[in-house]
């Protein structure tokens, strides 16, 4: 007989009512909820963000239970000092809600630039709670989980110190060879458009349908971490699309920065997509636009956004229009063009286009003569490939009708 795979546990401690993003992203990591603690209280505990009589109701439930806990994970951002605390009482591995991401971050990371962007993360969140077991094996106590049982951590924060340097210097050189990608794309007469959006919206899907690629889809929070790019297979003016990290709310800005190579490929788009799950619940649906907005804001974005939302096909007529509306009544999007698709069911997806196509900035639409010869096939074939042709017709000469930026239509002239 096969056994069952026995699957961690973990207990949930919130002070908030709302659980449910902290519960997906516990599952996202391969945990199953065991029990959750709601503590409704205006701020956290000083010394170990619960207060002790629910620190040790917790600890006698764990005692007592005929479960294996295996993880405690706190909704919230713990000071290194209640974390201390919380795994010196319980005797269990503690995650506050920046650890639980990183984590996840760490087993989605594939390629070379996402796991060194996690690790700088990793290293960078560290910092502060090996500082704080500095402090306590100085007083004589166990220094804790994190720091992997008894050795000398002092030795481990400046191995920590010299890490982040050395990440810091290779990260660098991959964004310089990035930025050079993206100009010999420009030259080539490629438009560059970004996929952002909070975690889970349906990014990686828009990208596969506008593509048509076959990229994975895993239901799953931070399913993407490392950039993906492909060309939009429309016949009109080449487009690069690229998939890009989610977003989620409180992220602190070091952790922020540490993806700021790849977030980059937000800022430097021609057009960025925003997308959002329009099948939320209003509160859930709104706070998420919010968050992923302002965090294009502060990324630095100033090209065209549109706000898509996507799989209306979950919600009613009256739902959608009832977002659109308020959407379009806010004086935050009503600037923005909302369009509303499903790619489960194809909905929109031809709007969808031609209102990525009409965003696009320093567009030039001119005329060419040419002789009608074999070297202008040529040329012809040549400019199919960067720029969008309207118009061809052949006689003694051809006279081509074309749509491009301008960086083409120089090397279109550069070239007759």
């Amino acid at each position: 007989m096969i056994m069952d795979q026995i699957k961690n546990q973990s207990i949930i401690i919130s002070i908030i009512e709302d659980i449910n993003e902290i519960e997906q992203l516990t599952n996202s990591l391969g945990y199953e909820v065991f029990k959750t603690y709601i503590q409704n209280r205006r701020k956290p505990d000083v010394n170990s963000y619960i207060g002790q009589g629910k620190v040790e109701e917790i600890k006698n439930f764990i005692k007592n239970s005929n479960e294996i806990i295996d993880l405690i994970v706190i909704d919230g951002k713990l000071k290194p000092s209640q974390w201390f605390n919380l795994e010196k009482n319980l005797n269990i591995k503690v995650y506050d809600r920046i650890r639980l991401i990183l984590e996840i971050f760490k087993q989605r990371a594939n390629k070379k630039e996402a796991k060194l962007q996690v690790r700088l993360a990793e290293l960078q969140y560290e910092k502060p709670f090996v500082k704080e077991l500095i402090h306590r094996t100085r007083s004589g106590e166990h220094p804790g989980f994190m720091a992997g049982g008894e050795y000398q951590v002092d030795d481990y924060f400046e191995m920590i110190k010299k890490q982040i340097k050395k990440i810091k210097n290779n990260l660098k050189k991959i964004e310089i060879g990035r930025k050079i990608q993206r100009k010999n794309r420009h030259i080539s007469g490629f438009y560059l458009l970004s996929l952002a959006g909070y975690t889970n919206a349906g990014k990686s899907s828009i990208l596969n349908i506008l593509s048509n690629e076959k990229i994975k889809i895993e239901e799953k929070l931070f399913s993407t971490l490392s950039t993906t790019s492909r060309k939009i297979e429309n016949n009109n003016i080449p487009i690069l699309i690229t998939d890009t990290v989610g977003f989620i709310e409180n992220l602190p800005a070091w952790m922020i920065n540490a993806f700021h190579s790849t977030l980059e490929e937000i800022e430097v788009a021609d057009v960025v997509l925003l997308i959002v799950d329009a099948s939320d619940d209003f509160e859930i649906f709104y706070k998420k636009l919010n968050v992923s907005y302002n965090e294009l804001i502060e990324i630095g974005v100033e090209s065209s956004i549109l706000i898509i939302l996507n799989k209306i096909d979950l919600i009613s007529d009256k739902n959608l229009e009832y977002k659109i509306n308020y959407l379009n009544n806010n004086s935050i999007f009503k600037q923005r063009k909302i369009i509303p698709i499903s790619v489960k069911n194809k909905i929109n997806i031809k709007i969808l286009l031609d209102e990525i196509y009409s965003s696009l900035p320093n567009i030039v639409k001119f005329n060419i003569k040419l002789p009608n010869n074999k070297k202008t096939q040529s040329l012809i074939n040549w400019i199919y490939n960067r720029a969008y042709v309207s118009e061809i017709s052949y006689g003694n000469t051809i006279i081509i009708t074309i749509e491009c930026n301008v960086t083409v239509r120089d090397l279109i002239f550069s070239k007759i």
